[in-house]
């Protein structure tokens, strides 16, 4: 989903560092993430300098495109092993990434900072979502841009995790899975203004 500030106006579980390993090496997960990452940028257009906050940035690998692309990046996470796995990305491609050890609900940045901020997978494992988009809503500049990216609450995937976290998978046990109606309702509640919706298939 792809929102906007108009002028009027919890993170991930520390286990999933190595479940993300296991799904970028596999094929479906390179398939995947390439598709998902083509859609995000092109959602969001021209980043060459812009200031871009990638909230939940995990092992930062959309980071890393946008900052291939020319933003100027910052990127958060609350989990100090995401971070870690982020800045040896960051530092492999000698690129300069901001990285924060912070939550979606607490933005430690200034209010009006940044032209785009993306949140992928991030709001199923926040304790207060409508926090965490007023947060965003606070540190985005007028007319700028939220990429929100979730696993849909009816979709298969969503399914196969609920069923993984009642078998007792601890991280897919915290998630909370929500409709398009529920991701707009968040994000017109902080005072921004759906622009489009985009489907696609997320395995892992």
């Amino acid at each position: 989903m792809m929102a906007e500030r108009t002028t009027s106006n919890a993170g991930v579980p520390g286990e999933l560092t190595s479940a993300y390993e296991r799904w970028r090496a596999s094929r479906l997960g390179r398939i995947t993430d390439n598709l998902e990452q083509d859609l995000i940028l092109r959602l969001v257009g021209p980043v060459a300098g812009l200031r871009v906050l990638d909230v939940g940035c995990g092992d930062g690998q959309l980071s890393l495109a946008f900052a291939h692309a020319g933003a100027r990046v910052s990127a958060i996470d609350p989990d100090p092993r995401m971070l870690e796995a982020a800045g040896r990305r960051f530092a492999d491609a000698a690129v300069m990434v901001e990285l924060d050890k912070a939550s979606a609900e607490t933005l430690p940045f200034e209010n009006d900072r940044f032209d785009v901020v993306s949140v992928v997978t991030v709001l199923c494992f926040v304790r207060q979502p409508e926090r965490a988009i007023r947060e965003i809503a606070r540190v985005l500049k007028p007319g700028g841009r939220m990429v929100l990216g979730e696993l849909g609450r009816y979709s298969c995937w969503a399914a196969w995790r609920r069923l993984r976290g009642w078998l007792g998978h601890a991280t897919w046990r915290a998630a909370r899975f929500r409709t398009g109606g529920n991701l707009r309702d968040l994000a017109e509640g902080a005072g921004l203004v759906v622009q489009t919706f985009r489907c696609r298939v997320r395995g892992g």
